[in-house]
């Protein structure tokens, strides 16, 4: 009945699954931003969206080392606090993801 003196860690699903999901992500927005510029070339269009597709990216990117950095440090005291900013970072990607899936759609059509 008594307590133990560790930290207490957060979900450690949580943080392989943000993991997993955000470097997936990487690679969809450099995927997605080199057939975005095969397409703007083609229709001689311009639009932000390869800029805001490198930031989503850059975001999926500390996602994933935060998530990373929790997985390593398991244990610490810390460790709740930054599976939460990688959770927090990973949903502002997906958000970006939608605007610049919108931005993309009404720039190409």
């Amino acid at each position: 009945m008594s307590e133990s003196n560790e930290p207490k860690s957060g979900n450690p699903d949580l943080c392989a699954t943000i993991f997993s999901g955000s470097v997936a992500m990487v690679g969809v927005c450099l995927t997605v931003i080199g057939l975005f510029k095969v397409v703007t070339s083609v229709k001689q269009v311009s639009t932000l969206g390869d800029d805001l597709l490198a930031l989503d990216g850059l975001l999926f990117l500390v996602s994933a080392l935060l998530s990373y950095w929790a997985m390593r440090h398991r244990g610490r005291k810390e460790m709740p606090q930054v599976e939460q900013m990688a959770d927090y970072v990973f949903l502002a990607g997906l958000v970006l993801m939608v605007v610049v899936g919108a931005l993309i759609t009404y720039a190409v059509v």
